[in-house]
């Protein structure tokens, strides 16, 4: 509720050290830092292929579906 509340106050209290870019909370901080670590996390089992974002390797995988 607080982090819906702050959608409507503007506040942003979660700021990215490396960039100085604000966040609602600290899961999007958390999400965004990933582009400053180039962590990947997630693993294409069809081929190796890494990606930072799981929707990002969910659209990938369609390409070995295709005929």
């Amino acid at each position: 509720l607080l982090q819906h509340q702050r959608m409507h106050t503007g506040e942003q209290p979660s700021t990215c050290s490396e960039c100085g870019k604000s966040f609602l909370g600290n899961l999007h901080l958390v999400q965004h830092r990933r582009t400053h670590t180039r962590e990947k996390l997630y693993r294409c089992g069809h081929c190796g292929r890494s990606s930072s974002w799981s929707s990002n390797l969910i659209k990938y995988q369609h390409t070995h579906a295709r005929p």
